[in-house]
């Protein structure tokens, strides 16, 4: 026969399930912790470009509603490599979760202020070289992503241009100075064009006011045809370059398909869209206990060949029926 509990007792069991449901109900009305992304771009942001719209929707596509159960902190350097460094530092300042982000300087400031604050890069080149990371296999830092193959992809865009236009031997290449990542590209272009027989240009910028200058030397050298190597000045330029290949007869090929809406000749290279989609998945990974030092960096998987047979018309060119045959995508 149990005994009654005496009335202290029975007063703390009270007063503990008390303090239980207070302390269940106050839980309850904690707000759920939401994730921050930094998103660090060197140009500007007058509108999200493509890589930014195709990042949001794979995050949208994993179940992430930026405002609701994601927020993003967004930097742009407006094309000023100078506040690079300021915007990554402002970025680790806030504690965000990851920073995504390509270019290699904006990569290289990030690290360089931390070295525990996971990055995702959605397009890179030579990512082992410049030491953002170890191998593809184990990035070893704090680092992932994905990263172009710009030998394979320079070769062959020029090797395009060649076949578009067999008699081409002078070819301007546009490139941004100050990235570092850009001699190890010019040394991949230049092993391409010893074995097509043409002679390369460098028509480098380091601002938006250089364009006009490399516009009168790409003249002056009297240049058959242009190319351009990855980075983000040149291909926020591109209407500018197109219009100045149009006007001067001069075939061109871009390393972005952005190029193909603002009157570009010809495009090689990987879907953009589909990279920085993957660089969602990284995020997400990352958001769920992943380290970036244990996620191998991936290749491209989809490749476009885009071709404006409008923009050949103006210049007075004919694009071969056997490069028309593998064009994933015709512009008339």
């Amino acid at each position: 026969m149990r005994r009654p509990l005496k009335k202290t007792a029975l007063a703390s069991i009270l007063f503990a399930g008390a303090l239980l449901a207070v302390a269940v109900t106050v839980e309850a009305q904690q707000p759920t912790r939401i994730p921050r992304i930094g998103y660090l771009h060197s140009g500007s942001a007058p509108t999200p470009p493509d890589s930014l719209k195709a990042f949001r929707q794979g995050l949208r596509d994993l179940g992430y509603i930026e405002g609701k159960n994601i927020l993003i902190e967004y930097r742009f350097a407006e094309y000023k490599p100078e506040r690079i460094p300021e915007l990554a530092a402002e970025l680790v300042g806030l504690k965000v979760d990851v920073i995504v982000t390509s270019q290699t300087p904006s990569v290289q400031a990030i690290q360089k202020v931390s070295s525990s604050i996971p990055i995702v890069f959605g397009v890179l080149s030579f990512p082992v070289e410049n030491g953002i990371i170890e191998s593809f296999a184990r990035p070893g830092r704090n680092a992932t992503g994905l990263t172009v193959l710009s030998e394979e992809l320079n070769g062959k865009r020029l090797e395009l241009l060649k076949e578009v236009t067999p008699s081409i031997s002078r070819i301007g290449v546009f490139s941004n100075l100050d990235n570092p990542t850009q001699p190890l590209e010019w040394r991949a272009v230049q092993a391409a064009a010893q074995g097509l027989g043409v002679k390369l240009y460098s028509l480098g910028v380091r601002s938006l006011s250089d364009f006009e200058d490399v516009f009168r030397a790409a003249l002056t050298e009297r240049l058959q045809g242009l190319i351009n190597l990855p980075e983000a000045l040149i291909n926020t330029n591109f209407k500018r370059i197109a219009e100045f290949a149009a006007k001067h007869k001069l075939p061109a090929i871009y390393s972005d398909a952005s190029a193909m809406n603002v009157g570009g000749l010809m495009f090689y290279g990987p879907n953009s869209a589909d990279l920085w989609r993957r660089a969602a998945i990284y995020v997400d990974k990352i958001l769920k206990g992943a380290k970036p030092a244990d996620l191998p960096v991936e290749r491209p998987t989809k490749f476009e060949l885009v071709i404006n047979v409008k923009a050949a018309k103006q210049i007075g060119l004919t694009i071969p029926p056997t490069v028309l045959a593998r064009a994933d995508r015709v512009i008339r």
